[in-house]
């Protein structure tokens, strides 16, 4: 086989799983449907490798990783304030997301990347944000 046709094969096999991932867009609001300071939606089933799209539609809203509620393997991430932000999902688990200047008001999303099971919440989290928190892995558990 000639090097270029093989070269374009090569390259189309490498790239076409990212062409059939999913973007998904997450709007950050100060009010929305559920209340105050929420991310509409406030929960995702996603596959790995699909992106989140987190539009601050809003501002002084930004979306972040929650120590605890990251599954092994997966790297932290912060967006800065009223920047849009896209997160890939690669590994597989429960993803908690939070606005950093809004947790204590319970502003929070759970991103399910795969088949993954509920979790334990970080026993350290606002009140507002653990209740925001199971309530939105309930609906997740609810839906499967």
């Amino acid at each position: 086989m000639p090097l270029r046709p093989l070269a374009l094969l090569l390259a189309s096999t490498l790239l076409a799983p990212a062409a059939l991932a999913d973007v998904y867009e997450v709007k950050m609001l100060n009010r929305g449907s559920e209340g105050a300071m929420v991310y509409e939606p406030d929960h995702l089933r996603i596959a790995p490798g699909d992106t989140v799209r987190f539009l601050p539609t809003q501002s002084g809203h930004n979306a972040a990783s929650v120590a605890g509620l990251l599954p092994t393997g997966a790297k932290p991430f912060k967006s800065k304030l009223n920047q849009p932000f896209e997160q890939t999902f690669s590994e597989p688990g429960i993803y908690g997301i939070q606005c950093i200047p809004h947790l204590a008001m319970g502003m929070v999303m759970v991103v399910q990347v795969g088949d993954a099971s509920a979790t334990e919440l970080p026993a350290n989290l606002p009140a507002r944000a653990k209740a925001r928190f199971a309530a939105q892995l309930q609906k997740l558990e609810a839906a499967q």
